[in-house]
């Protein structure tokens, strides 16, 4: 949600608006009740009306794992 809507608005959004394909909940309430995240998420989008091309985030470069870290086998 930061990704999409900005830190400070994302929580404001998710604590205050009622989406009603969520049952009439706010994303805080539904995923406190064990809704699944991807379902809050495409929900709350298409409640508001956002574009499937921005639904999945920023793209960001991957993660460089540390050799070290990554030849590192089940303990």
């Amino acid at each position: 949600m930061e990704d999409e809507f900005g830190e400070s608005y994302a929580q404001t959004l998710a604590r205050g608006h009622v989406v009603q394909a969520l049952g009439n909940r706010t994303v805080t309430v539904a995923l406190d009740e064990g809704e699944p995240p991807r379902l809050v998420w495409e929900s709350l989008c298409e409640d508001l009306g956002i574009p499937e091309h921005r639904r999945l985030g920023l793209d960001r470069p991957p993660v460089e794992v540390p050799a070290m870290i990554a030849d590192e086998g089940p303990g």
